[in-house]
């Protein structure tokens, strides 16, 4: 895994947020000022004042290359550590550097706290900051990932931060890192399995690992498949201490996830999505499974993967369809408590292409959130079944015809539709919803020819069922929704 260096001027909290960053990924954080200090023996002030800024910066570089070809950490580094094109050429080739930046006031604000700490603008605060601002102005502005951290707390800014740079890591249920990016470097794995149609775009990007290539589509999400998957596994000789790669969409993934958690009492999986409804949705949280003709996974088991490396550099082998099918999950997790996805989702598909590792790094950390809270849906993970109840239903009638994100969209319309007419939601929330779809070209209603008692016999028979009533979950405004038991199912649908 690559490292996190945080970078940027005095007084953008880059030792404050590394630490919590470092805490939540459970990898180590290191500050270069502070490892110059102690490979020298004196404080920056000192080196500055006697040995001078420019062998402060020698000392700097030698402590930089010490990280190179060690594990994973967050980096917090110094205002100026990569002025150096050699510094900034390490840096960018060990990891991602994200520059924290914020407003004078607010750097001021903060350096005041403990001026000595920073030699370079010791004195004249206001006036020698601003002139190093501006000095390194041009600097700063040509790092691509940035993050502004005014008036937001620590947390908040964290919290930022992990989506900017796509790394998470869940510890809810077993403990496993998920990263958006490059995957680089093929993971170690034992067997890969994948299907037909992914074989052709990037089997050959993982070199000599054996695999097992089975048919595409929904409809082989069943036991046959399952069977077939754990002959595969003998047949490579794989034991308890294989791993095992997922290289697919949602289907795979969930087959392979459970194949794995059955196969010698389970075994280890690594998730590698190559579809956008599997990177923000099916890939995290552990669940997997298979389908019955009666309904979508009533056969299942929660077993995460080991990692999850989710590169939106493979989207670009999706069908337009098959794009636009991903967006319906993407605008769902927007609804369900990001506004600000929401609202990149109503921009239309033209800039959704041009923005994907964006799009999947927000809609993915809408999903760990909730799963981190509440991972074997005992209560808010429910919150994910937004469209659904009704969608997997639609699915289903369709004999797949729809493809899963084109029933979801069908599915969260309706829903909203129903949440309006019992007064839970607002009459522009429904239009805000609905019209955010059409952008993105995704269904809203029903067919008309699908037939209605079918429909709510799927629902009835979904996994999300109780005893006498489904408990659905409805969008109250853009970001929040309310958990809802219901009755009667043919208000629901009902247009």
């Amino acid at each position: 895994m690559p490292h996190i260096f945080l970078y940027g001027p005095p007084g953008t909290g880059k030792s404050t947020i590394g630490k919590i960053l470092a805490r939540k990924l459970k990898i180590p954080y290191y500050d270069l000022d502070r490892e110059v200090e102690i490979n020298i023996g004196k404080r920056i002030s000192d080196i500055m004042a006697q040995e001078g800024e420019e062998m402060f910066r020698a000392y700097e570089s030698s402590a930089l290359k010490s990280f190179v070809g060690v594990k994973d950490s967050v980096i917090a580094l110094g205002g100026g550590a990569l002025l150096r094109e050699s510094n900034r050429f390490i840096a960018e080739r060990e990891g991602k550097v994200l520059l924290l930046m914020a407003e004078l006031p607010t750097l001021l604000e903060r350096v005041q706290r403990d001026p000595g700490k920073r030699p370079l603008i010791a004195g004249d605060l206001k006036n020698k900051l601003t002139a190093l601002l501006e000095k390194r102005k041009e600097h700063y502005n040509s790092f691509p990932l940035q993050h502004h951290v005014d008036n937001k707390p620590a947390e908040q800014n964290a919290r930022e931060a992990q989506i900017k740079l796509g790394r998470h890591h869940l510890s809810a249920m077993g403990e496993y890192d998920v990263l958006v990016g490059q995957i680089g470097n093929p993971p170690f794995g034992n067997l890969i399995v994948t299907d037909e149609n992914v074989a052709k775009h990037h089997l050959e990007k993982f070199g000599d690992i054996k695999s097992v290539i089975v048919p595409a589509g929904e409809e082989h999400k069943n036991l046959e498949t399952v069977s077939y998957l754990w002959k595969a596994f003998l047949e490579n000789e794989l034991d308890r201490k294989s791993t095992v790669i997922a290289l697919g969409g949602g289907v795979i993934g969930d087959m392979t996830g459970f194949a794995a958690s059955t196969y010698m009492r389970g075994i280890d999986w690594i998730g590698i999505p190559t579809t956008l409804l599997s990177m923000v949705d099916a890939s995290v949280g552990g669940k997997t499974g298979f389908d019955l003709p009666e309904g979508k996974n009533l056969i299942g088991s929660f077993h995460p993967p080991k990692l999850v490396i989710a590169d939106p550099s493979l989207l670009l082998t999706l069908t337009d369809r098959e794009l636009r099918s991903g967006m319906a999950e993407v605008v769902k997790h927007g609804i369900i408590s990001d506004p600000e996805l929401f609202a990149m989702c109503q921009r239309g598909m033209d800039w959704v292409k041009a923005n994907l590792e964006d799009v999947v790094n927000h809609a993915m950390a809408v999903k760990i959130q909730v799963i981190e809270e509440d991972p074997y849906e005992k209560g808010i993970r429910a919150k994910l079944n937004l469209g659904h109840t009704v969608g997997h239903a639609v699915e289903l009638v369709s004999k797949f015809e729809l493809r899963h994100g084109e029933a979801i969209a069908i599915g969260t319309a309706a829903e909203a539709r129903y949440a309006a007419r019992v007064g839970l939601a607002s009459q522009s929330t429904v239009e805000a919803i609905e019209s955010t779809f059409e952008a993105l070209g995704l269904p809203i209603h029903i067919p008309e020819e699908m037939p209605r008692d079918e429909i709510i016999q799927a629902m009835r028979m979904d996994k999300k069922k109780n005893a006498k009533s489904i408990r659905f979950a409805l969008p109250v405004e853009i970001g929040k929704v309310e958990l809802v038991n219901v009755d009667d199912l043919e208000s629901v649908i009902s247009e």
